[in-house]
């Protein structure tokens, strides 16, 4: 009879779906955020297959694996998809190290599993950002690939003439890095200031207030009205709700077919990350 084999380094079971780290996992459950997996994880309160896990860097497939927190058992959470109109001064972010007000407090009271904003608006800035705890479907909005438009309402310190429209259509170079709007119009105009509609298909970091100051223009405040044709229409400041399907099914058709997410260099969902999201 063989001895029994010399216990180790715990290691998980070979799992034949997609494998992801541990906190990932549980993410992606819906159960917390990564970095409060992290911290969990480091506590000694997730087990994996009935044994307790230290590692974060360990690998599981979430939808085999048995995942337990605190003993109870981790299960996939119903998927939700949400519109917040952002009020100004929330930070996009579960958890600040400064202590800020965080669009999480718009959440308060309401019975949701863990969701993640789709994207980022900064803190001086407003109108519709989405949430959701379907990571697959956060991340093929959010691919350079997909091309989703994002309408924002920009008030200026001044009233623009036609060429700063064009040379923010036409592009300009702001700190190394090329940065141009789809498209930018005139909504109105007063005596010392305006309003524009500026359009992106792209997410680079604080992209607008960028090409704005690039060009000696001040940005007054910055709404977020639109996504991919969804509109945050008159849903009031600091409030949420669900997609309707329909808005949901609209989401889903913006993203383009595999063939053309390959002729244009993008990946298929699940596996190429998108870089951090940008912030408006």
């Amino acid at each position: 009879m063989k001895p029994p084999r010399p216990r180790g380094p715990f290691r998980p079971r070979r799992a034949a779906g997609a494998v992801v780290s541990l906190p990932r996992a549980l993410s992606k459950l819906g159960f917390c955020s990564r970095t409060q997996a992290e911290a969990l994880i480091a506590e000694g309160r997730v087990a994996l297959d009935g044994r307790t896990v230290r590692d974060a860097t360990v690998r599981v497939d979430p939808c085999r694996a048995r995942i337990t927190v605190d003993g109870k058992r981790v299960v996939a959470a119903r998927k939700v998809y949400l519109m917040l109109n952002k009020p100004r001064g929330l930070v996009t972010t579960r958890d600040d190290p400064q202590e800020r007000a965080t669009v999480y407090d718009c959440l308060q009271g309401l019975d949701l599993p863990f969701v993640a904003p789709v994207g980022r608006l900064d803190k001086a800035s407003e109108g519709l950002l989405l949430l959701t705890n379907d990571t697959r479907w956060a991340q093929r909005l959010l691919d350079p690939a997909s091309g989703v438009e994002k309408t924002y309402h920009v008030q200026i310190d001044s009233v623009p003439d036609e060429a700063v429209l064009t040379r923010l259509t036409a592009g300009l170079v702001v700190d190394g890095e090329r940065l141009s709007a789809r498209s930018a119009t005139v909504l109105r105009a007063g005596r010392r200031n305006a309003w524009l509609a500026i359009v992106l298909d792209e997410g680079r970091n604080r992209q607008i207030r960028r090409m704005l100051g690039a060009l000696g223009i001040e940005v007054l405040r910055l709404v977020r009205v639109a996504i991919g044709g969804l509109s945050l229409g008159d849903l009031p400041k600091g409030a949420v709700r669900p997609l309707t399907a329909a808005e949901k099914a609209h989401l889903d058709r913006l993203w383009p077919a595999p063939s053309v997410r390959r002729a244009a260099g993008g990946g298929t969902g699940g596996q190429n990350r998108p870089g951090r999201p940008a912030s408006q």
